[in-house]
């Protein structure tokens, strides 16, 4: 649905409205559970609160984040800034571990000094609303996380995700409580709630230090890229391609190979062909390719990778 209205906006504009979106919806949802937590008194809606609170630090992170890594290239750094958006999401996952642990530790304290709750209607009402708010904010932000390939939109948008699970959670732990007055439900809930943060910290964790990593691209890309080379005519042959994700840039190198008669001026001309049909199949790509003479003997990459 997001698709037709901002098909002409730009990629950066795009991630920074996602980011400022989920920033804006965090303090607004942040204040309401105060309320609400302390009215009660309810351990899952102060689990929410404190989820809320670490998804303002999330957000603001990946909204400074998306504005580093958009900048220019420099002489000191001329790969660019890409890496700024997967430090973002380390730093969101260990902001988030830290939260479900500390919720975690009250979840235990509650069940061993329960605390009566109070008007719990108005907790159920203030977290249906949390709910829709929250689901509206994911629809958006997956369609930009898909769209620019940002994995610190796609990191923010994974903590509204486990929101919309965890905010059901709640409410129908407070269900519970009013309906059939089983108190233990509401600390229950605010362990669960934990668990899933913990089990998200630990996946945003993972997928960042990949990145950093320089993990390949998957297999379907680099078989795209390929293929892509090897149907032009002059093509013999590619061998050690090696590509990685710099902040939703893909950056590709690979050895061509040429018949070894060519002169420079054709061998480069081919190879400006080849980066071209790459760039047409991802646009925002950076493409280096070394020439080789076709049946050339040498040391490559491709032998001497470990599993």
């Amino acid at each position: 649905m997001w698709s037709e209205p901002l098909k002409n906006v730009n990629d950066n504009q795009l991630k920074h409205w996602a980011t400022s979106a989920g920033i804006i919806l965090a303090i607004m949802l942040m204040l309401v559970k105060i309320f609400a937590s302390l009215y009660t008194g309810s351990l899952a809606i102060f689990s929410s609160l404190v989820d809320s609170v670490s998804d303002i630090f999330a957000s603001v992170v990946s909204l400074l984040a998306v504005r580093f890594s958009a900048l220019p290239a420099s002489f000191s750094h001329r790969y660019g800034f890409g890496k700024a958006e997967p430090l973002s999401a380390l730093a969101q996952s260990a902001f988030v571990a830290g939260s479900g642990i500390f919720v975690i530790y009250e979840g235990i304290n509650r069940f061993i000094n329960p605390t009566p709750l109070v008007d719990t209607g108005l907790g159920i009402g203030i977290m249906i609303f949390s709910l829709l708010c929250t689901i509206a904010l994911v629809c958006f932000q997956q369609y930009v996380a898909k769209k620019t390939d940002s994995i610190a939109v796609e990191a923010d948008s994974a903590h509204y995700v486990v929101d919309i699970a965890t905010n059901t959670a709640i409410i129908l732990s407070l269900g519970a409580v009013k309906f059939f007055g089983i108190e233990w439900f509401d600390p229950l809930a605010a362990i669960f709630v934990s668990v899933y943060l913990l089990h998200n910290a630990y996946g945003l964790a993972k997928e960042a230090v990949l990145l950093l990593l320089d993990r390949e691209l998957p297999n379907e890309v680099r078989e795209k890229v390929i293929a892509a080379v090897k149907k032009c005519d002059f093509c013999h042959g590619v061998h050690d391609l090696r590509s990685r994700d710099s902040g939703g840039v893909y950056l590709f190198e690979l050895h061509l190979e040429l018949d070894g008669d060519l002169s420079l001026y054709e061998a480069h001309r081919f190879t400006e062909i080849a980066e071209n049909k790459i760039k047409e199949l991802y646009p925002k790509s950076q493409v280096i390719i070394h020439q080789d003479p076709a049946g050339f003997e040498e040391m490559r990459l491709d032998n001497n990778l470990t599993k």
